[in-house]
């Protein structure tokens, strides 16, 4: 089996978990916050906040925010359920922004359209959350400059994006947002096993990230009500959650860090290879933006219906799956879900999305991946949807 992900782990990486195993610290440790650090570095900010998981870090990322019972949150309704979620758990009023059919980013002419209708109703999101899909980055300066007009805060959600860039500048760097959140599952570009990270430039809101991971707890005097009682003493100043990182994932996440631009050049070739092998068939990619570089954590396409009848893409799907190829879809649209359907989402609210989800299929996509792993997909899929290259 060809998965459609699969995690790259070194020699060096299990030396750097068995060195963690053998130090004084698991977890709250110096290796949480050299992570921290290589993340940062990498992106360009000043600040990295790691926590325990993605989701973990949409909901810390928010609650810095101030985004509280009643606010208004938009994303994409192409992504994984988190990124909706996350506004949730915070009290918030979840709403989607249609997609670019090219791309299956957020589409900022309809991010725009919808803005002019919500100011007229009062309306207006408190923050908007961009989903770099699949790598690729959103067009983050249009929809930065959105929000300077309409007075939204911005949460890139890049759990896709990490050794991708825009305009020159690398995913993460917090050019066009408040903050950046980052995963770092097995399927992700690095990992640490399950882990996730925010990076800002704001140290405010590093700090209120940094204390919301830990019950909200602070040893720190300046920031307790009333004088501390000693070194052991410490102060609950809010509600927070044990979203904590361990030394042991933060070990492995540093050590991959080290292989980022060789797993970035990897997923390029690979993406060029499919590229050019697919060349022919009855499907299309997504669209590459000019203005930046993907970090290709998924390969996607979008089969055309009519011209590979009577094949479908489930056939596709299962044919490709019998072979041996562990292709997937991502995403089912947030707004389709039952619990989302729930809130009010109907089917047709968001018409691209739920055309591109009806259509796309993901081919695997990882640095391991052997050239002739490529031509094996790509001849797997010629053979399910009965066109000859």
């Amino acid at each position: 089996m060809i998965p459609y992900g699969r995690q790259s782990i070194s020699e060096e990486d299990i030396a750097a978990v068995v060195e963690v195993l053998r130090s004084d610290y698991l977890t709250q440790g110096p290796a949480v916050e050299r992570f921290e650090t290589a993340v940062a570095s990498y992106c360009g900010t000043k600040h990295g906040v790691a926590v325990s998981n993605g989701t973990a870090a949409l909901h810390a990322a928010l609650k810095a925010l101030d985004v509280r019972h009643g606010d208004r949150v938009w994303t994409s309704p192409i992504t994984f359920v988190a990124s909706a979620n996350a506004a949730r758990y915070c009290g918030a009023k979840v709403d989607f922004v249609d997609v670019d059919p090219a791309t299956a980013n957020m589409c900022p002419g309809r991010l725009a359209a919808k803005l002019e209708s919500s100011e007229k109703t009062g309306t207006l999101p408190k923050v908007v959350i961009p989903v770099h899909f699949a790598g690729q980055s959103c067009p983050m300066d249009e929809i930065h400059a959105l929000g300077q007009r309409y007075g939204f805060r911005i949460v890139e959600d890049a759990a896709h994006g990490l050794g991708g860039s825009y305009l020159n500048e690398r995913i993460g760097n917090c050019r066009w947002a408040d903050l950046v959140t980052h995963s770092f599952h097995p399927v992700k570009i690095v990992t640490s096993g399950e882990g996730g990270m925010i990076t800002t430039n704001n140290a405010e809101l590093a700090s209120r990230m940094a204390q919301f991971r830990t019950h909200g707890i602070t040893r720190d005097p300046a920031k307790m009500m009333g004088e501390s009682e000693g070194p052991w003493y410490y102060q609950q100043t809010e509600l927070g959650f044990n979203y904590r990182m361990t030394d042991i994932q933060a070990a492995l996440g540093t050590s991959q860090m080290t292989r980022l631009e060789a797993f970035s050049k990897r997923r390029r070739e690979i993406a060029d290879l499919y590229d050019q092998a697919l060349a022919g068939l009855p499907l299309k990619p997504l669209s590459r933006d000019p203005r930046g570089v993907s970090a290709w954590h998924l390969y996607m396409i979008r089969l055309d219906a009519d011209a590979i009848r009577p094949a479908t893409r489930a056939s596709v799907f299962e044919r490709m799956r019998h072979q041996g190829i562990g292709v997937n879809v991502h995403y089912i649209p947030v707004h389709l879900q039952p619990d989302y359907q729930r809130l009010g989402f109907e089917t047709g609210m968001f018409p691209e999305a739920e055309r591109y989800y009806q259509e796309c299929l993901t081919l695997p996509m990882f640095p391991a991946m052997k050239d002739e792993d490529v031509f094996r997909v790509c001849k797997s899929l010629e053979q399910a949807v009965g066109a000859p290259l």
